[in-house]
């Protein structure tokens, strides 16, 4: 058993109440054996978000996202297998396929089970997932303007401030100004204020705010806080500030 079966088998808290465990109450009796499931009712209290119950909600909204135009093709499959191996190694992209072909299967109430997700996950791990959903959805290098309307509406049910959303959306559908969405300030800011606003973003994305989610989620955050990183030195490349 892969690392996603072993997270079911004993990290799975408020994943397994309200519409999120609707989604994925038929998974349990098929994907676990000889473990012991957690389950809690569906709460409304932020804690230190357990893989389990992250990983689980990636596989959702990434479904949601997959079926946001209406179809589920095999290269769509092919690309968020890609980006599984790549992250988690093959035994748990073979299991997280798995799951997630099920769950494509299912009707999923995308603003329940978003909403379901803000009451329970902490902040520092929602912004990962919106990190990972948008990675997963240009993996093939295409940008599908429906699936990123999904995306933003997922932002907002999830609790995701607008600032927030544009940073990261911005780590991957780049615009005007990028490096300075992505620090959340504008273009005119002075270069104290330029120097405040990485010292912030470096903070609020540094992987050690996940590290509560196991090392397999952790090491992804490093791309967020590298895309940080590479907004600030192409500012200040083109400012020559010291």
């Amino acid at each position: 058993m892969g690392n996603f079966g072993k997270w079911i088998g004993g990290g799975l808290g408020f994943a397994m109440g309200g519409p999120l465990g609707a989604v994925l109450g038929f998974l349990v009796g098929s994907m676990v054996d000889n473990t012991t499931v957690q389950t809690s009712n569906y709460t409304t209290s932020v804690q230190n978000t357990t893989r389990g119950d992250f990983g689980m909600s990636l596989l959702v909204l990434v479904a949601a996202i997959m079926k946001a135009d209406g179809k589920v093709v095999k290269s769509e499959l092919d690309y968020v297998k890609e980006f599984f191996i790549r992250q988690f190694g093959q035994t748990s992209a073979r299991e997280a396929l798995l799951m997630l072909k099920d769950i494509l299967k299912q009707d999923i109430p995308v603003r329940d089970v978003c909403i379901q997700i803000s009451h329970n996950m902490d902040y520092s791990s929602r912004l990962q997932l919106l990190h990972l959903l948008f990675n997963i959805s240009v993996a093939d290098g295409d940008i599908n303007i429906s699936e990123i309307e999904v995306i933003e509406k997922m932002s907002g049910y999830l609790g995701i401030t607008s600032s927030d959303y544009v940073s990261i959306r911005n780590m991957f559908v780049p615009e005007t100004d990028s490096s300075y969405k992505i620090l959340e300030i504008e273009p005119a800011a002075t270069d104290e204020e330029v120097k405040k606003a990485y010292r912030r973003m470096a903070m609020k994305y540094h992987p050690d705010k996940v590290s509560h989610l196991g090392e397999e989620f952790r090491k992804t955050a490093d791309e967020k806080f590298k895309k940080v990183n590479e907004a600030y030195e192409k500012i200040k490349k083109e400012r020559k500030m010291i």
